[in-house]
This record gives C-alpha cells, sequence and structure tokens, in this order.
C-alpha cells in the first residue's frame, strides 16, 4: 500500500508544480473563500461588547461549559490530578489485569505485525493503545503551532495578563476533556479484529435518548471533523512549518534554495506521513508517545534555561500577569479585553469541548471509561498550563510584549517568538525550527486518525474507503506546502470550531453517565486499596 501512496503522491506532482504558476492558487482561494464565507462568518461571528472588544460567540459554550463541568463533578480537574498521574504511571494497572506497565514487543496474532502484548492480551474486548500512548496521540494533536505563534499573538494583543486567563481557561478545560474522553470510551465500537472506533459520533448515537437527534448531531460532526483535518490539522501545519524551514535557510541577503519548492517540501512530508498514518491508530501512538515528551521536554527546558538565565526579572514577569489580568494599562477593552485574549488563546490551543481528543482516547486499552478521562485531563494542563505559559514567560522576560507585534500572522510570530529565545541561546532558532516541523508532523498524524474516524462513520470501514481518505489527507499535504490557500484553511478552522456545536449537546446531556462512570471506577480504586491494606 505504501508503494501504492507513493506512486499516486508522484503522479500528482505535475499538478502541484503546475499550482506554483503565479495567480492559478490565488484564485482558487478566491472562489473557494466566496462559496464558504458564509459559514465561516457564522462560526466566527464576534459579539460585540463594546467599542473596543469584540467576544467570539464560540468561547461561550466551551468557557462556559468548562466551568458547568469543573462544578458537577466537584473540581475534578483539581481533585483527580494525582490520580491521572498516577494511571499514566500504571500505579492501577492491577485494576486491568495487567502485571507490570512495560510495553514489549512481539509478533500479532491477527497481523503479523510487531505488537504490543498488553493490545493482544485483550485485543478484541479492551481497546489498542496504552493510557500513555493515548495521551501522547491527543497531545500531538494540540500541542503545536498555538502554543508558539498563538501565545505571541495573544500577549501582543492582551499584554502579559492574557496569561493569566489563559491559565484559568487551561484549568477550567481539564473538565470539559475528562467528560468527552470518558464518553469516548464508554460508547466506542470494537471491531473483531481489535479495531476502535470512538469519538462524538458514537456517543452521541449510542447515548442520546433521542435516536434521530443523536444521529443528526454525529452526521455533523463527522462532516466537520473530516474538514478540519484537511485544513487546521494538515494544510496549515505543513505550509507554516514550510514558512519556517525557508526562512531559517535563507541567508542574509539572499534567497533560500527551497524559495519556490514548497511542493518539494510537501512531497517529502506527505511521503512521511502516508507511512505511519497508513499503519493506523497502533502505529501513530508509537510515533507520538516517542516524539510529544522529545518535543515537550526540548521546548520547557529551553523555556526554562531563558527564564532563570533571566532570574532578576522573573519576579516583576509574574507581577506584570497578575497585574495586567485585573488592572491592564493601554490595552483595548481593559480587563474584558484581556480576558477575551487569553480565554481565546486557551480554547483555541487545548481544543478542550472541541471533541477530538476523544477519538484518540477511545482506542485505549481499558476496562474503565472514566480512567481515560482522568489521564484526558493532563492533556489541558501540559498543554496550555505549562506549554503556553513558558511561551508567555520568555516572551515577557525578553522584551517581545509589544502592542506592535498584535497584527503579526501566526508565521511571524514563530519568528518573534524564535528571536525571543534566540536573545539568550543563540543557536536556538535552528532547533525551534525542527521543534515546529516535528509538531507540525505529529499533529497532522493526529489530525489524520480524527479525520478517518470521521470519515469511516460516513462513508463505512471498508479497507477501500480507508485508504481513499488517507490518500486524499496525502495529497493535501503537499498542496498546503505548495500553496496559502487563506481561504481553505479559514473554512477548515471553522469547521474545527463547529464541532463544538453538535459535541458540547452530547456532554451536557451526559454528563450524567459520566458521573457514574467516575463513581464506578474510584470505587474500584478505593476497593484494590483496602485489599493491599
Amino acid at each position: 500500500m505504501n508503494k501504492k501512496l507513493l506512486s499516486l503522491l508522484f503522479l500528482a506532482t505535475p499538478f502541484f508544480t503546475f499550482a506554483q504558476e503565479k495567480g492559478l492558487d490565488q484564485q482558487i482561494d478566491e472562489a473557494f473563500g466566496n462559496a464558504t464565507g458564509w459559514f465561516v462568518d457564522i462560526i466566527f461571528y464576534q459579539i460585540p461588547f463594546s467599542d473596543t472588544v469584540s467576544i467570539y460567540w464560540v468561547l461561550f459554550p466551551l468557557i462556559l461549559g468548562a466551568l458547568y463541568f469543573t462544578f458537577y463533578f466537584n473540581f475534578i480537574n483539581f481533585r483527580g490530578f494525582l490520580t491521572s498521574i498516577n494511571i499514566v504511571r500504571g500505579k492501577y494497572d492491577e485494576l486491568e489485569n495487567r502485571v507490570d506497565h512495560n510495553v514489549e514487543i512481539e509478533k500479532s496474532k491477527f497481523t503479523g505485525e510487531e505488537d504490543n502484548p498488553d493490545t493482544i492480551r485483550i485485543e478484541g474486548h479492551d481497546g489498542e493503545v496504552t493510557h500513555f500512548q493515548a495521551l501522547t496521540a491527543a497531545l500531538s494533536a494540540t500541542v503545536g503551532l498555538g502554543n508558539i505563534a498563538g501565545v505571541a499573538i495573544a500577549v501582543s494583543i492582551g499584554g502579559a495578563g492574557a496569561t493569566f486567563w489563559m491559565i484559568v481557561a487551561g484549568f477550567l478545560g481539564m473538565a470539559s476533556k475528562f467528560v468527552e474522553c470518558t464518553l469516548g470510551v464508554k460508547y466506542r465500537d470494537i471491531e473483531a479484529d481489535g479495531t476502535v472506533y470512538g469519538g462524538p459520533m458514537y456517543y452521541l448515537t449510542k447515548g442520546l435518548k433521542n435516536k434521530t437527534l443523536g444521529k443528526i448531531l454525529a452526521a455533523l460532526f463527522a462532516i466537520f471533523v473530516i474538514g478540519g483535518s484537511f485544513g487546521g490539522g494538515n494544510m496549515f501545519q505543513v505550509n507554516q512549518a514550510f514558512q519556517l524551514v525557508e526562512n531559517i535557510t535563507t541567508p542574509v541577503g539572499g534567497v533560500s534554495f527551497l524559495h519556490g519548492k514548497g511542493w518539494l517540501f510537501g512531497l517529502v512530508m506527505a511521503v512521511l506521513v502516508g507511512i505511519v498514518i497508513i499503519g493506523g491508530i497502533k502505529k501513530i501512538a508509537k510515533v507520538t508517545d516517542k516524539i510529544v515528551p522529545f518535543m515537550v521536554a526540548i521546548y520547557v527546558a529551553a523555556s526554562l534555561f531563558v527564564i532563570f538565565a533571566n532570574y532578576d526579572m522573573i519576579g516583576d514577569a509574574f507581577m506584570q500577569i497578575f497585574n495586567g489580568a485585573f488592572s491592564p494599562e493601554g490595552i483595548a477593552g481593559g480587563a474584558v479585553g484581556v480576558l477575551v485574549q487569553g480565554f481565546r488563546r486557551a480554547a483555541f490551543s487545548n481544543e478542550a469541548g472541541i471533541g477530538s481528543a476523544s477519538i484518540a482516547h477511545s482506542a485505549v486499552k481499558t476496562q474503565y471509561a472514566a480512567s481515560e478521562g482522568m489521564v484526558a485531563l493532563l492533556e489541558p494542563f501540559i498543554d496550555t498550563v505549562v506549554v503556553c505559559t513558558m511561551t508567555a514567560l520568555v516572551l515577557i522576560i525578553t522584551g517581545n510584549v509589544a502592542a506592535e507585534n498584535a497584527s503579526l500572522n501566526d508565521a511571524q510570530a514563530i519568528l518573534l517568538t524564535s528571536g525571543a529565545f534566540e536573545s539568550a541561546i543563540s543557536w536556538f532558532p535552528y532547533v525551534l525550527t525542527v521543534a515546529v516541523v516535528l509538531f507540525a508532523f505529529s499533529s497532522m498524524i493526529s489530525w489524520s486518525y480524527y479525520g478517518f474516524q470521521g470519515w469511516a462513520y460516513l462513508f463505512g470501514r471498508s479497507k477501500k474507503m480507508e485508504y481513499a481518505y488517507k490518500v486524499i489527507f496525502c495529497i493535501f499535504v503537499v498542496i498546503g506546502a505548495a500553496a496559502s490557500l487563506n481561504s481553505v484553511i479559514g473554512f477548515s478552522d471553522a469547521m474545527v470550531f463547529a464541532m463544538m456545536v453538535p459535541n458540547m449537546i452530547g456532554l451536557i446531556l451526559l454528563a450524567p453517565k459520566v458521573k457514574k462512570e467516575l463513581t464506578k471506577y474510584m470505587n474500584a480504586i478505593k476497593e484494590n486499596k483496602a485489599s493491599k491494606a
């Protein structure tokens, strides 16, 4: 199959070279923008609150929903934090009848490929990947360009105080993530060969009492997740990665050897993505559980180096964050304007309430749905509270929070962050470029899985349908690198946030079912502790 994929991509190459001719991609982009602008305008409609402050309506259900779940589950985002870490560490593995948490490799009974023996032992019953692998697969789709570029734009517009509200929104988002990922496991489908199909499509159709409503919401979600996977989860990622690679390879006063060769960069990325995604969630998880911890560790370590290299400014940075959150100076809309920027960045970054992560988490090997919900709540903490805050601190300490940067696009914002790191670590822009390419790569392989699950729900689970989606996905990788299709990416972003509408309806209606699952799992932990006492 890999050979078929490669041949298709090479056959498509002349088309992408043609797309480089001036004007064609702009014409396509304009035509697409004219056709889909109404949808983008609806999803990203901003409610005017004052002359200077407008708020995206999509933020209200996301933030208010997260607040509701925080209270409904008695602050599970804080109470369950240590339990979540213990689950990932394997402390409660005996509840799943697993002796240890080590993952060795051996031949699969089903496919003849090397596989994880934990999966084989309970394949067809309890899922495909470990808690840690599910967490990294979902994290790889959210930790990425938003943490680097988005934070730079948020603090440029909202000032240092936006960081405070970003952290608050990150903590609240942990509750939404817990609910959707518990439901993802509870209502998943498992095929005879052990392949898992899960996510909002399944908990909406199986969980809601009104089956007609459930099917309509599920179909809408599936359409939106497919659209989101091709643009925001694919073309946008590879386009931004190429722009940064082109920038770093441009000599002073010269032109990069990659200039005008975006299709070539896209082709290489498409081949690499294709090789991974053909293997399904197990192959994706084996890649992400190595890339994600490595990426996050390097990024956090570099951030800490910059922060502690300027240790005398740490106290002042936190004062700027706190004061800027409640009594900002020179920020449009005052404290409300700051709050909006912080909440917007967090919601756009960790995707809590969007429903995408529940697709990856539904593939976990567990007999307790709530155990994976507990693991999932770590995701907004790592993505927003840790990684986004690190970026913000580096920008504040290095003096890169300035109003004139508010109009930067994502590619320019990455360069701003890169320059902030460069002020303390001269060679770090090269490391950041590698990190951005890895962030983009891991986001693409995870989003391909999300899109495929929506595709399989709508068009069936045959191998022919699976490979059709994966080939189309890889072709879009090349298009994304070769052409800057802003209208296409804008439409795709709108589809990502449109996923929130059917998903949040399901989460609120099914919250009582989640409460039962949580009680069941916490009782199992208590009984396990009592038996050891």
